[in-house]
């Protein structure tokens, strides 16, 4: 029995070690800080323009289909082509085909029912033309529509160089962000210490695009398709985490 009672001290004193090192270690950790958020943003006319249109055609046959789509399409990429967009600048975003049925016969409620009888295709086919001359995006709107595209699916507005406003958008905000934590260090009467941490965000705020007359066009009115273009604000989001110390 005497033998085992400095064993017992042994064991609880290695067990008791490590929780007191835990202790200590939670004590440091537990280190006051000041987080500061702050925003920056910059604004820039855009660039650069994204037309999405599409051509929708119908056929007895899907040869007949295709071969209006194709012919559609052909006058749409000459009429681009004299506006001097390269070939490059143009996608295909989707291209469907679709057969159309017979609207199905009236029957008794206890005949089977009939199979679908098709009676023609249509095809669908949607490309989008990227814009560099921006002067230039009402007339390609309305020439291609003229041209024989009967779908105007939308406009995106975008800059070409968008990283360098996020980063003048992240300097901004960055230096905002150091001096409210200036600011609130004096007002509480504490000592900023080191940086701890620094997170960052970034988003682009693009204008709303205003087609005015974008189905008058489809119709063969005649004008000039309105487009304006505004300007794009690219905000960006700063987050500072200071050691603070009485």
């Amino acid at each position: 029995m005497k033998s085992l009672v400095p064993l017992l001290a042994f064991v609880i004193a290695l067990v008791a070690a490590p929780i007191a090192a835990r202790s200590d270690d939670s004590a440091k950790s537990e280190v006051p800080t000041l987080t500061v958020v702050a925003t920056g943003s910059v604004t820039a006319p855009p660039d650069t323009a994204f037309v999405t249109l599409g051509m929708d055609t119908t056929g007895k046959s899907l040869t007949e289909a295709q071969r209006q789509n194709s012919a559609t399409i052909q006058k749409v990429m000459e009429r681009l082509r004299e506006l001097k967009i390269d070939k490059e600048r143009i996608q295909t975003a989707a291209f469907t085909v679709s057969p159309q049925y017979k609207p199905p016969p009236k029957r008794p409620s206890d005949a089977p029912p009939a199979p679908p009888e098709i009676v023609g295709y249509s095809i669908s086919n949607t490309i989008t033309i990227e814009v560099r001359d921006v002067e230039k995006v009402g007339t390609v709107i309305e020439e291609v529509l003229v041209a024989g595209a009967n779908h105007f699916h939308g406009l995106r507005w975008a800059l070409r160089d968008e990283q360098q406003a996020r980063l003048n958008a992240l300097k901004i905000a960055a230096g905002v962000a150091r001096e409210k934590a200036t600011a609130l260090s004096q007002a509480v009467n504490v000592k900023l210490g080191r940086l701890m941490n620094v997170t960052e965000g970034s988003r682009v705020v693009a204008p709303m695009p205003r087609v005015g007359r974008a189905m008058a066009a489809m119709e063969g009115a005649g004008g000039e398709v309105p487009i304006s273009s505004g300007e794009m604000k690219v905000e960006a989001t700063v987050t500072l985490i200071y050691e603070i110390t009485p």
